[in-house]
């Protein structure tokens, strides 16, 4: 992400990325910003102030040339392309989540339906950290592209998974080239947007999960009792490559053309091929990321494996798991601290209490969601009885709500310059809300609508959450290290992700097997392996039956401790989003060429 580790953290009253915003009337009220030069013809040899930074890595001198050089119908194109894209990750992805239980089930093994998702979550979040390294030593389009085929190789796996094991593996491929497509085209909004547009824009390309949520169900239901789940993977693992290539090729023209106008000077290492691994492998810094990830993957492994064990938590199997990875955790904060010859970022960066913040509430707010939300499908269909069509609807309540209420504060950030109090006054509080009031509702036979109004506070809440957190780490750094640092808050949301599942799965394999086995009667007993296995064992019991209030209890008392955790788990929102600087997004010009 960053080379030189010299640049001093920006803020209103200082440093020289914090330049007064230097547009005409006339783009300001169209929104686009123009180089800042003496005239028009004069864009490329103009002032200091707009020229290409020669201290950045390359990755950001060459987005710097594409900015300075392309036309503003290719800007405007550039947003098309990434909607479109947005657009069938979005209808992809939501699919996927209704089809991930009957996956599942179809080998027997729904318990690991959360379980599944955990190590892609690590994985996925640890990767951007490579991918941040490769956007700005290589370059955005190729860091892109390679995510691109990350994410296919994904599709075509789970198309192909003969068991959970390789469904799982599949998963993890997904989910770090889904993650990385993501990030990248997030790299992509703060490279060609002004910063207190940032939020605005963030939540332009989040709007096609606003469409995608009335069609994600029924598209699920339709490819289950249709094509079948393997086809519904495959048809995407088509369709996806053919949509990012747009994207690809019109960053790549407007580079080559930046070149030709020698905007960007080809650089000759001087290297051999040994020496460029070499090199390459301390700029990476292969051995935190190693560290990192099998710190996390050894730590979070038991939480999900304890219950498969005859001594339980006693199982020195899980007791070593969980010493090696806190031990690998903690090598990997020394190693970054005190030996690392490149760090990912400097170390006043990572201290800074807006990133700080921003990363910690980043991490509280995944770690909630995916605690009420990994069983959520399977509680709807099974204890509600809903179906699938239904149950996406209610569940993608929380994806469209958030979407509109991202637009929404995204423009009032933008009227303001301020995002601090969007979180604070606003998110934080009705995500609490939200969550805590489903500790009562969330229960068999409750009204949905009480479950409908939980999921518009949390919407709502969260759309202004993650937004405000999003620029807030933005916000903290300078051009150069602005893909950085969202990695760093995307490797938090995605661990984050990866704990909240994990300990769901572990309240569930906990607790649902025995309250299962409390209440069935007793004609069922012997059938008890495939119901708690199976989603279509349990539906295949007719509702008011005795066995089917059985279950739906069991799911019940799972549920109700997901949530009492997530609401705790959400205390720490509060202090986090205080500790941020109240920064003035209108005094900032931290990206310069044809921006938003």
């Amino acid at each position: 992400m960053r080379n030189p580790f010299s640049t001093k953290l920006v803020t209103p009253s200082e440093a020289p990325v914090a330049e007064l915003d230097g547009q005409s009337p006339a783009d300001k009220e169209t929104g686009l910003q123009e180089p800042v030069g003496d005239h028009q013809d004069d864009r490329h040899s103009d002032s200091d102030e707009d020229a290409i930074d020669k201290n950045a890595q390359a990755g950001v001198q060459k987005i710097e040339a594409i900015t300075k050089v392309w036309s503003r119908n290719h800007l405007i194109m550039a947003y098309v392309f990434i909607w479109i894209i947005y657009f069938i990750d979005a209808m992809e992805q939501g699919m996927g989540s209704f089809l991930t239980p009957y996956v599942t089930s179809s080998f027997n093994q729904h318990s690991l339906t959360s379980t599944t998702n955990v190590m892609a979550q690590i994985i996925g979040g640890v990767s951007k950290l490579t991918l941040a390294k490769i956007l700005d030593i290589w370059g955005r389009p190729q860091g892109f592209l390679l995510s691109g085929m990350i994410l296919t190789i994904g599709l075509i796996m789970m198309a192909a998974c003969v068991n959970v094991e390789m469904y799982a593996a599949a998963q993890v491929f997904y989910w770090v080239g889904y993650n990385g497509i993501g990030y990248a085209m997030i790299i992509f909004i703060a490279d060609t947007s002004h910063l207190k547009n940032r939020g605005l824009m963030l939540g332009f390309i989040s709007s096609p999960y606003i469409i995608t949520t009335w069609i994600s169900s029924p598209l699920a239901e339709h490819v289950i009792q249709g094509i079948g789940w393997r086809w519904g993977y495959g048809v995407f693992a088509i369709v996806t490559p053919l949509m990012c290539l747009p994207l690809f090729y019109l960053f790549t023209y407007n580079y080559v053309k930046a070149k030709k106008m020698g905007l960007v000077i080809p650089r000759k290492s001087g290297r051999t091929t040994w020496q460029s691994i070499q090199h390459y492998f301390w700029e990476f810094d292969v051995i935190c990321l190693l560290l990192v990830m099998g710190g996390f993957a050894l730590f979070l492994l038991p939480f999900n494996i304890y219950s498969f064990q005859a001594e339980g938590w006693r199982s020195p199997l899980v007791i070593c798991l969980i010493i090696f990875g806190s031990l690998m955790l903690i090598g990997a904060a020394l190693w970054e601290k005190y030996f690392a010859p490149v760090k990912f970022l400097p170390w006043e960066l990572l201290t800074d209490r807006t990133v700080v913040g921003g990363c910690v509430l980043a991490a509280a707010l995944f770690v909630e969601f995916y605690l009420w939300a990994g069983y959520f499908t399977s509680f709807m269909q099974v204890p509600l009885n809903l179906s699938i069509t239904t149950s996406g609807y209610i569940s993608n309540i929380y994806t469209i709500g958030s979407c509109i209420s991202s637009i929404i504060f995204g423009v009032l950030i933008r009227w303001t310059g301020r995002f601090k109090w969007t979180a604070l006054y606003v998110g934080v509080p009705l995500t609490i809300l939200g969550v805590g009031l489903m500790i009562h509702f969330r229960q068999p036979g409750v009204n949905v609508g009480y479950i409908v109004m939980c999921q518009i506070f949390i919407a709502f809440g969260g759309g202004a959450c993650v937004i405000a957190e999003q620029v807030a780490v933005m916000a903290a750094a300078a051009h150069q290290h602005v893909a950085v640092v969202i990695a760093v808050e995307g490797l938090f949301a995605n661990v984050g992700g990866g704990i909240g599942a994990t300990v769901a799965a572990a309240i569930w394999t906990g607790v649902f097997p025995q309250r299962l086995a409390e209440y069935l009667p007793a004609e069922a007993m012997d059938d008890f392996a495939n119901i708690y296995g199976d989603i279509v064992v349990q539906l295949s019991y007719p509702v008011g039956s005795p066995t089917r209030d059985a279950i739906n209890l069991a799911y019940a008392a799972a549920q109700r401790y997901m949530l009492i955790s997530a609401t705790a788990v959400l205390a720490f929102c509060i202090p986090a989003v205080m500790l941020w600087r109240n920064i003035y997004l209108k005094d900032f010009k931290q990206v310069k060429g044809r921006v938003v």
